[in-house]
């Protein structure tokens, strides 16, 4: 468990299955690691997955980067595994195994940067866009493979793609089954920044950074946006002006509010 009182140190690690936990500064660094798959989310890295975000939901952290220690971000389902699966079912597994991860990352009350370097492929897609900004090196690449193989989109990519690129796009990246390179993905809008290869993990903790020295306004906007598609005009107007009420009560709404006046930087506590 990474406790509130480690926050100062400079880099705090801990290691699950196939998934790195370090905490570096204020800002915690969840890192896919298992090279000898490409990072292919099997039961282990998604039980690893689980125990680092139980971690850093008791750490107090102000934000998260989610990256990888390998040469890609993700290959997709470890997909080895699929001819196990069969009685199962896919749909079942992907209950299984995936979906509450998924929901997780939605609903965490901290801002996600997601650092994107190499292959991100199938479900893995998913995983990186379930975040709130997508830096990505100039290198990267992004696919929808799963006609590829017969199945269909899944882990949300059907939700979230047409609300990001638009429906035509999204339909060209799951019925093509084309690579996606960085360059195109930030033009197209489906990321934030892409950056050189070597510049990669200066750019993730910059955003991070930022976003750990924001207030503590930044969760219920995270919130605000995540719930906007399933609201209508009304329902998001009722939602801003409830989350508005919330923030106006925290300190950061005083501190920005003194700041503002005295014409200095505010200094945010995130409370």
């Amino acid at each position: 468990m990474v406790r509130a009182r480690d926050r100062d140190k400079a880099c705090v690690r801990q290691q699950f299955d196939q998934v790195h936990l370090t905490a570096q500064g204020r800002i915690a660094v969840i890192a896919l690691n298992h090279p000898q798959t490409v990072n292919a989310l099997s039961a282990a890295m998604m039980r690893g997955l689980n125990a680092a975000l139980d971690a850093v939901e008791v750490g107090d952290f102000p934000a998260l980067i989610l990256t990888d220690e390998a040469r890609a971000f993700c290959s997709g389902a470890n997909i080895t595994k699929l001819p196990e699966r069969q009685a199962e079912g896919a749909g079942e597994t992907l209950e299984r195994l995936y979906h509450s991860a998924l929901r997780r990352l939605r609903n965490l009350k901290i801002p996600i940067v997601t650092a994107v370097n190499g292959a991100t492929v199938g479900i893995g897609m998913s995983f990186a866009l379930m975040v709130d900004l997508i830096v990505a090196a100039r290198s990267a690449y992004f696919l929808l493979s799963f006609s590829r193989i017969g199945l269909v989109p899944d882990g949300g990519a059907t939700w979230l793609l047409p609300r990001l690129i638009g429906l035509a796009r999204a339909r060209e990246l799951a019925l093509l089954a084309e690579k996606l390179p960085a360059e195109q993905a930030l033009g197209m809008g489906l990321i934030n920044r892409v950056v050189d290869d070597a510049r990669l993990m200066e750019e993730e903790f910059t955003l991070a950074q930022r976003l750990a020295d924001g207030p503590a306004a930044l969760a219920l906007t995270r919130r605000l946006f995540w719930d906007s598609p399933e609201n209508n005009y009304e329902a998001q107007l009722a939602a801003e002006r409830t989350a508005q009420n919330l923030a106006s009560q925290t300190e950061d709404f005083r501190e920005g509010l003194a700041a503002f006046q005295k014409k200095r930087l505010p200094s945010f506590s995130q409370k």
